[in-house]
């Protein structure tokens, strides 16, 4: 550890641990993001609940939009949970969690380049779902509502793509200089 001229810390290793210690101002934000999925549960559970009222008078096309709504709400839940726990485990601490039979695969491996594309993964599958919505009940939509959707959604695409050509780079830059 580097000493001052009076035997002490130096002013860079105090500044250093306090950097590394401000990882811990994300931990509030994970407990957020985990009520925020209890929030996605309970409107699920809204969702499910107008769904089973609706059976007995329910069309093919309601059945399919009501499944579709329930998707679209199961993925973001998905994604807030990739966020915490993959989040957490990056950027905080480790999760000390033994070996809990129920462990995901993917768990303790999702650094942040694998972070960053499966949220732009799930982003592109939420936002397809809501362009499949939007086709199923077209007629509730303009042409240009639905010209735009179709442009965010290949937005979204695009940038998924572009993201994913840009860690290739890096990784391959990064294979090449360590050979």
């Amino acid at each position: 550890m580097p000493l001052n001229a009076a035997g002490g810390p130096t002013v860079e290793k105090w500044l250093e641990q306090g950097l590394f210690a401000s990882r811990w101002l994300m931990a509030p934000m994970y407990v957020g993001l985990c009520l925020c999925l209890m929030i996605l549960l309970i409107s699920f559970g809204k969702e499910f609940l107008l769904l089973v009222e609706k059976i007995p008078v329910m069309t093919q096309n309601d059945a399919i939009l009501g499944a579709l709504t329930l998707i679209d709400l199961s993925l973001a839940a998905n994604l807030v949970l990739i966020v915490i726990l993959s989040g957490y485990e990056n950027f905080v601490s480790r999760l000390e969690i033994g070996d809990h039979k129920d462990v995901p695969a993917w768990f303790g491996s999702v650094d942040f380049s694998q972070l960053k594309m499966k949220l732009v993964a799930s982003i592109v599958a939420i936002s397809g779902i809501h362009l499949l919505k939007v086709f199923m009940d077209v007629n509730k939509s303009t042409a240009e509502s639905i010209k735009t959707m179709i442009v965010i959604h290949l937005v979204f695409v695009i940038s998924g793509v572009l993201l994913a050509l840009m860690d290739f780079i890096a990784a391959k830059a990064k294979t090449m200089k360590k050979g």
